[in-house]
């Protein structure tokens, strides 16, 4: 019998780094993405990015717009766009659950990562996030350095 490849669990291809920064993260949800063959294989290769990405309704449905998948340079004649949108695979009450929340004010879904889960499967962590204010990313930065230097404080002293 052929021995089975062991995968890392948690392989991740993408992040989106801003997001945490420019969003107030309310609650982290898990989704499938419906992708071509040529756009897993260029995954796999770790060249994706989604740091201009959003997720948006259509026809009741939630897809990941704006994500930078690029072409496999060794496909033949069946390439995929790069930036077309993809469908996001979710339960129903938790589609109804999201859109009912990004129809309220000020309400948005950003994808925080792309990753390869243990099976092997291509998932998207998606967060319901609250845009900030400048203020806000101001008083974050000054908790941030705070909590930094009261850590160092308490190492130095101790």
């Amino acid at each position: 019998m052929a021995a089975k490849k062991k995968r890392s669990s948690g392989n991740t291809v993408a992040q989106n780094r801003k997001a945490r920064r420019d969003y107030a993260i309310l609650e982290i949800f898990e989704a499938g993405i419906m992708l071509l063959g040529t756009e897993v294989k260029s995954l796999r290769s770790g060249r994706a990015s989604i740091g201009e990405a959003y997720a948006q309704e259509r026809n009741g449905e939630l897809y990941l717009n704006n994500a930078f998948i690029p072409a496999y340079e060794s496909a033949g004649y069946a390439t995929h766009n790069p930036r077309e949108p993809r469908k996001l695979l979710l339960h129903k009450r938790e589609i109804a659950k999201l859109l009912a929340a990004i129809n309220r004010k000020g309400m948005t879904l950003v994808p925080l990562s792309i990753y390869f889960n243990e099976r092997g499967i291509a998932k998207v962590q998606l967060a319901l996030g609250e845009g900030k204010q400048k203020r806000d990313k101001r008083q974050d930065e000054k908790s941030r350095d705070w909590q930094r230097d009261k850590a160092r404080l308490m190492r130095d002293k101790g």
